[in-house]
């Protein structure tokens, strides 16, 4: 099965699966930056990987310095997986329409983390298996997807719908003028399908992949490690179709995400990933939409096995190793003050010029001139 709609752009470039294709971040800007660290004050290098990220964020923004973030906004993807019912997670299906009406009443993780990382955040329902509040509902594609174990998660029109709806709120998301997007996801069993994702498009054995989760006991680690199993029996043969592997083994809240971070880097909107369900997700979307990596930035290292299998695989070093791994974008949330240092740094900090500070350069000419 596929969604590729056959065609160019106006500038005769291929498009794929209906993305569009995905250009870099700005070089000369990146350049410049680079120049521009050279000239603060402060010895070349000394604030390490904060420089680096800075430089990242002008190429991303195209101007050199860049601007602090002013819309900041984290959207949780939700949604119910069929595996659920087989015991592979510490909680029961229910939590995810509980949490979700946390979240909308401000008393979860990700909201406090929020308002101190000074960002918002909306709640999506893509596929909770339960009623919701029609305000997050309007890109529900189904109540709960199937049992990755034993059956597809979706059929061709949902995953096609999902896919749709998750490019529809990177767009709305930008046009309404955000300017660094997170990733967030809530679903009971959804490391379940996230590790069969990472699992397969990387070549690891189940046992080397699965992690707790929620914190199952041992005997839910070992139907966990069989529900992967067969799974990933069932993906492998799929694995080259990235929109065939959504339908087969993952599930809509993934299509969703998969169409969010592509979508988003279409756009030319930079995202922080959070943990290995988002970064699931965001393996399918460097398959969807070549080169959308280079828009993304994985805020952490989740305790998952699977999580740093996919960061590996994408070849992405994240900021943070906290031993995190609850979701929601907790873990991009606590990053994000490290990124508005690295924007504060480049923008507001003075060069050598401007401060009549000497530079190394000019101490070592007057030196020779004394000669």
């Amino acid at each position: 099965m596929s969604v590729e709609h056959p065609g160019t752009t106006p500038k005769g470039l291929p498009v794929t699966h209906g993305f569009a294709p995905v250009s870099a971040p700005d070089a000369q800007v990146r350049a410049a930056a680079e120049q521009r660290q050279q000239q603060l004050t402060k010895p070349a290098g000394s604030l390490g990987r904060l420089e680096e990220l800075g430089n990242w964020i002008a190429a991303c923004q195209g101007v050199c310095p860049p601007a602090q973030f002013e819309r900041a906004r984290v959207v949780i993807f939700a949604g119910d997986h069929g595996v659920a019912e087989h015991g592979v997670s510490a909680y029961p299906s229910e939590v995810t329409a509980q949490m979700v009406a946390n979240f909308l009443a401000g008393g979860a993780a990700v909201n406090a983390l929020a308002a101190v990382a000074g960002a918002t955040v909306r709640v999506v329902d893509i596929a909770v298996d339960g009623d919701t509040e029609l305000s997050i509902a309007g890109h529900k594609v189904r109540r709960g997807s199937g049992s990755i174990d034993r059956e597809d998660a979706l059929t061709e029109d949902e995953v096609a719908a999902a896919l749709a709806a998750g490019r529809a709120i990177a767009d709305e998301e930008i046009d309404g003028g955000a300017d660094l997007l997170v990733a967030g996801d809530m679903g009971i069993g959804n490391t379940t399908p996230a590790t069969v994702l990472i699992a397969t498009l990387t070549g690891t054995e189940p046992v080397a992949a699965v992690g707790r989760g929620t914190g199952v006991d041992d005997a839910g680690w070992i139907r966990k490690v069989a529900a992967i199993r067969d799974g990933m029996r069932r993906a492998r043969p799929v694995a080259t179709d990235p929109v065939d592997l959504l339908r087969v083994a993952a599930g809509a809240d993934f299509a969703a995400m998969t169409g969010f971070l592509a979508q988003a880097a279409t756009r030319r909107t930079p995202v922080l990933l959070d943990g290995v369900v988002v970064t699931a997700a965001a393996l399918v979307a460097e398959d969807l939409a070549a080169g959308a990596k280079a828009w993304w930035l994985p805020a952490h290292r989740s305790t998952e096995p699977a999580h740093d299998l996919a960061l590996k695989h994408l070849r992405l070093e994240p900021l943070l190793d906290l031993d995190m791994r609850l979701g929601e974008g907790s873990g991009a949330l606590t990053a994000l003050p490290i990124l508005r240092a690295a924007v504060a740094a480049l923008a507001e900090m003075s060069t050598f010029a401007d401060a009549g500070v000497s530079t190394a350069a000019e101490d070592a000419a007057t030196i020779d001139l004394a000669k």
